[in-house]
């Protein structure tokens, strides 16, 4: 059974791109950096260096690029799922993404009653854009809705960036459509099948709407410093 689809807004499509590394679109004439590059360009990334030099660079990458083809797996397995066709995946990490994507199914999707879009590029003109999992109507509310793979679980203050990320969404969405969403979900599952979910919503999210406005900022600057 897939969730049933509203058709209320008119989605436009994008084209998303690499360019020296960088994730860009191109969304009706403008060419943005996409919201996740903004974030990995403008963070802390202390303890990913630590981390990273405390394992081996080798096994840093080797656990990066797993986690990264279970998420798109498990992806796919949702946006099959949320379409209402069928899909399987055989594979070695299909067969580990699967039940991943079934936890999310079976607990997070649950409360979603309706949707607008699935895999859907939003952008704000001439500054960003990206592409959120999901938009739809969760407990009552319209939301934008991101599903997230992890090795182990996350507690709440290591996932802020993911909050940002959410608001970006949002602020793109309710400029080009005219919404007021304000509540963001965070739907999480760790390879062990272990199930997070993530709520912002109300002044929480306002604040990580700031927060991303700043990196934004921040992002253009230092760029701007780079090619001057």
């Amino acid at each position: 059974m897939s969730l049933t689809k509203h058709f209320k807004y008119q989605y436009h499509p994008g084209k998303a791109t690499t360019d020296h590394g960088t994730r860009m679109y191109e969304v009706q004439g403008f060419r943005m950096p996409s919201v996740t590059t903004i974030l990995a360009q403008t963070k802390d990334d202390e303890y990913i260096r630590t981390w990273r030099n405390k394992i081996g660079h080798e096994e840093a990458d080797r656990i990066f690029n797993l986690s990264s083809k279970r998420g798109t797996a498990m992806h796919k397995f949702l946006e099959k799922y949320i379409q209402g066709t069928g899909y399987d995946d055989l594979t070695e990490i299909g067969v580990q993404a699967k039940p991943m994507a079934q936890k999310i199914i079976d607990v997070g999707l649950t409360p979603v009653s309706v949707y607008y879009g699935s895999e859907v590029t939003l952008h704000y003109p001439g500054l960003y854009a990206g592409q959120t999992d999901l938009v739809g109507v969760h407990k009552g509310k319209d939301a934008i809705i991101d599903f997230k793979q992890t090795n182990k679980p996350k507690k709440r203050e290591w996932i802020s960036d993911y909050f940002s990320q959410l608001s970006a969404y949002a602020m793109a969405h309710n400029f080009i459509y005219k919404t007021k969403i304000t509540k963001g979900v965070i739907m999480m599952s760790s390879k062990d099948h272990y199930y997070q979910e993530f709520v912002v919503e109300g002044k929480e999210f306002q604040k990580y709407k700031h927060n991303f406005l700043r990196r934004v900022d921040e992002y253009y600057q230092t760029r701007s410093k780079k090619t001057g």
